[in-house]
């Protein structure tokens, strides 16, 4: 039981991991591809908000698509490697991701677009992840009939 139970936690820890790697590594590509203008304090958030404003479309479908193959395999890890390929483990990292996107698109002025595509593709990834993840198992065994019956 205490093995499961850690198995569980290391679980979901390493699918956070996973994440945060894919979330970082999409900001650094984002601000590589959008940058700040020069000599402006990028810890302000009004100065983000007019940053993300003008966000070409492009780098938003980039965004988009990076967002949902984070979910899509960091819920696949999760699952994977929790007690039972149990789908709790990577339904958690889709709830997680899904709470943190809400968030993000709720404070900054992201197109319309963008953000019910986001709403709608991390659940959708999460639960391929989810599937992913589990694999096709052990199969049930057929039900025999007992002959002298």
């Amino acid at each position: 039981m205490l093995v499961s139970i850690l198995r569980s936690i290391g679980a979901v820890v390493a699918g956070l991991v996973l994440a945060a790697v894919l979330v970082f590594a999409l900001e650094v590509v984002t601000l590589a591809l959008h940058p700040f203008p020069p000599g402006v304090d990028p810890n302000d958030f009004e100065v983000c908000k007019a940053h993300v404003a003008k966000f070409p479309e492009w780098v938003l479908a980039l965004g988009t698509a990076a967002w949902a193959t984070t979910a899509l395999a960091s819920s696949a890890l999760a699952t994977r490697l929790g007690a039972g390929r149990h789908p709790a483990h990577g339904y958690l990292i889709g709830v997680l991701l899904w709470a943190m996107v809400a968030l993000n698109v709720s404070m900054l002025p992201y197109p319309a677009w963008f953000k019910v595509a986001n709403i709608l593709l991390i659940p959708l990834a999460a639960w391929f992840g989810v599937k992913f993840g589990r694999g096709a198992g052990p199969k049930p065994r057929p039900v025999v009939a007992d002959a002298s019956a």
